[in-house]
């Protein structure tokens, strides 16, 4: 049976499925809006139950998935979806030790995934040149105690990159094309970079480029995903989809 230790990462959910993360903390206490509840209480308890706040208010005591890690981002950006990041990570083939590039850091939700991926032996590198953006990336990285896996650098890649034989890049810039000769010499041979934009144009002038360069494998994909309502008696879609929300394009890096 799998309990709650110190440290852990928990989440409180309502019938709603309204959702608050947390770190468990000996003798401390926290706070929601229908009440609080004691850490002590939790720590040490079975995950999975129903615990109550002092106004009896019911929530289950789950540990977050990376799902929800992603979902409660704070952002004052558009973030990457997390229906997208799912390929991204297969398709970069993001796992403990990689060393994983990403150029345009944002709100961080992408970085957050990254981080859970690599483990304790791999390592992401950030940049972006605002920073406000890597401020509020760092803080989301801190409070679900994943950035000490990531470097951020408040540089554009423009001016080069230091990093060398990464296995993966991923930009989510507005126009990547200005950067393929950066991240050429800084991917390893056969290494996975990808791209996201939102628009064709973008895709377009984007792949006119990649075409002339040392980088072979190109793809593109969109990514569309469906929920359904749960109820046996009335199985049946819901009324709104994610539908767009970007293009991804991957290419793998040639040996010149």
């Amino acid at each position: 049976m799998r309990i709650a230790e110190v440290g852990d990462l928990a989440m409180l959910q309502l019938p709603n499925n309204k959702q608050t993360i947390f770190k468990l903390e000996a003798n401390r206490e926290y706070q929601t809006h229908k009440g609080s509840v004691h850490h002590n209480d939790l720590i040490g308890s079975p995950w999975g139950r129903i615990v109550e706040t002092h106004l009896g208010a019911s929530y289950l005591f789950i540990p977050p998935t990376l799902h929800d890690l992603l979902r409660n981002t704070r952002r004052s950006s558009q973030i990457v979806f997390p229906k997208d990041i799912g390929y991204i990570l297969l398709r970069l083939s993001i796992g403990p030790g990689t060393r994983v590039l990403e150029a345009g850091t944002g709100s961080g939700a992408l970085t957050t995934a990254f981080a859970w991926m690599v483990g304790d032996r791999g390592r992401v590198i950030s940049y972006d040149r605002r920073k406000d953006m890597q401020d509020l990336s760092r803080q989301n990285l801190e409070r679900v105690d994943l950035a000490d896996r990531v470097d951020f650098f408040l540089q554009d890649i423009a001016e080069g990159i230091d990093e060398k034989d990464l296995d993966a890049v991923f930009l989510d810039l507005p126009k990547p094309e200005l950067y393929l000769s950066q991240i050429h010499e800084a991917l390893a041979n056969g290494g996975v970079l990808g791209t996201i934009l939102p628009t064709t144009n973008q895709v377009a002038a984007y792949l006119s480029t990649i075409e002339k360069e040392d980088f072979d494998s190109v793809d593109v994909a969109e990514i569309l995903l469906r929920f359904y309502k749960p109820v046996a008696e009335r199985l049946r879609p819901t009324d709104r989809m994610i539908a767009h929300t970007g293009y991804l394009i991957f290419a793998r890096r040639m040996h010149t």
